[in-house]
This record gives C-alpha cells, sequence and structure tokens, in this order.
C-alpha cells in the first residue's frame, strides 16, 4: 500500500547517483506526488504502476526499472 512518507529507491542497478524518492502525497488514483527523498526538492507526479514492493519480479529475476520500496523495518534516525 502506496503511504506518504515512504521511501522508494530506483530499480536499475545503473542508477547508482540518483537520489530515492519520497512520497508526499497519493490519493488513490494512479498517480503520486514525490520529492527527492534527501534534499525535498524536484517535487512531481509518478505513476504508481512505477512503485513496486519487491525488488524482483513474479519470476524472481531483479526488476530493472521503476522504484523499490525501501526497507522500512530499520528505525528511525
Amino acid at each position: 500500500m502506496i503511504k506518504p512518507g515512504q521511501t522508494y529507491r530506483s530499480a536499475d542497478p545503473r542508477d547508482t547517483h540518483r537520489e530515492p524518492i519520497r512520497i508526499t502525497a497519493y490519493n488513490g488514483t494512479n498517480r503520486a506526488d514525490v520529492v527527492d527523498a534527501y534534499s525535498g526538492k524536484k517535487p512531481r507526479s509518478i505513476l504508481i504502476n512505477s512503485l513496486h514492493a519487491s525488488p524482483t519480479t513474479k519470476n524472481g529475476t531483479p526488476r530493472r526499472t521503476g522504484y523499490v520500496l525501501e526497507d522500512t523495518s530499520r528505525p528511525a534516525r
């Protein structure tokens, strides 16, 4: 489930420099409002079908497109 405050990282293995994104608003439609997770800059809207809970596809291969949910079990700092 998509919720404001969640952080997603790029699934593309070549994107080592791209900053993760943070969900700022989601109202149940096909788009979510996001910003860069660390800086809070670059507000934009992305399609929710680009957001994935798992870093692997159904057949077990690593995802190469979209964004993957960061581990939410880590304690907040």
